[in-house]
């Protein structure tokens, strides 16, 4: 890699490391995360791409700006625009950008091929990164969507990475230098959540509350504290609730709905209630990226050493 492509590759890095440990810090304290922040990012990691690509000509250029413009175009809400009557017409609009994007990479692909001097991988990893998180969001595996618009971004700044600090054999990292950077760590993170029931488990243990298999779960709140924490409350003395948590749409109207928990809890004469703590799968997603960074895909890296 060129001192240019290193520089700016460090850039991509720092600014993808930043930008995470920003949200996931301002998700926790508030469970909002400023979408100023993505459509930075977002187009700090396009400059930045277009700035690595350019030297292998126009075609190249042409193509990671397409797809690009593909990405940022999730972090502005253009729909908002057209009015709620006309709200089906932005999904056809969008489908449509989705179809015409993916032909001409794929046309592209055909006639000059896959390379620095014709179809960059950089932009066919970004590509199969937006395909790949606007499916799990519709598939309501991504719940939210700053969950979404984060891996697109991940694309955008850092799209490929192939040199990892540590990987446990060869084989794990071709693999991790061909799937986009953005899935790895997002599979990264999803090994990462298996670490939140051995966590709940212990401290359970620790307070003598454990019992199978809720203590994995949740654990034991005092209703007072219901107001200050972000949590689900799945204690079957309260009942079903989760038609009233479909129902909240921000973070104030989630406390205001366990505000008015608790005191109902209260005057029936409840002091603790069973819960289940919120833990933004963004958090998640930030040690997903950092253990990519560090170790590459976990996932794949296990199944190397079996």
């Amino acid at each position: 890699m060129s001192e240019l492509g290193e520089l700016l590759l460090g850039a991509e890095v720092g600014l993808l490391v930043g930008g995470f440990l920003f949200a996931s810090f301002s998700d926790l304290r508030t469970r909002e995360v400023s979408d100023g922040l993505w459509q930075g990012l977002g187009v700090a990691g396009l400059v930045l791409g277009a700035a690595g690509i350019a030297s292998g000509g126009a075609v190249p250029l042409a193509l990671w700006v397409l797809v690009g413009l593909l990405a940022l175009q999730h972090m502005f809400a253009w729909d908002v625009k057209l009015g709620p009557v006309d709200e089906r017409y932005a999904d056809l609009i969008e489908l449509a950008l989705y179809i015409a994007v993916i032909g001409v990479v794929a046309t592209a692909a055909a006639r000059v091929g896959i390379g620095a001097s014709g179809v960059p991988y950089a932009v066919i990893a970004l590509l199969v990164t937006i395909v790949f998180a606007r499916g799990l969001f519709e598939l309501g595996v991504l719940y939210g969507g700053a969950d979404a618009k984060a891996l697109m971004v991940g694309g955008l700044l850092v799209p490929t990475f192939a040199s990892a600090l540590y990987v446990p054999s060869l084989s794990a990292a071709t693999i991790d230098a061909v799937v986009p950077f953005s899935i790895n760590f997002l599979m990264d993170a999803a090994l990462a959540s298996l670490a939140i029931p051995i966590a709940l488990a212990a401290r359970n243990v620790a307070r003598g509350e454990f019992s199978f298999p809720r203590g994995f779960t949740g654990y034991a709140l005092a209703v007072r504290e219901l107001p200050d924490r972000f949590v689900w409350v799945r204690d079957p003395a309260v009942g079903p609730v989760r038609k009233e948590e479909e129902a909240v749409e921000t973070a104030e109207e989630d406390r205001q709905r366990r505000s008015q928990m608790a005191k109902d809890l209260l005057a029936k004469g409840m002091d603790r209630v069973w819960v289940t703590p919120q833990i933004p799968f963004l958090v998640l997603m930030t040690v997903g990226v950092i253990a990519a960074l560090i170790a590459g895909n976990l996932v794949i890296d296990l199944l190397a050493l079996l």
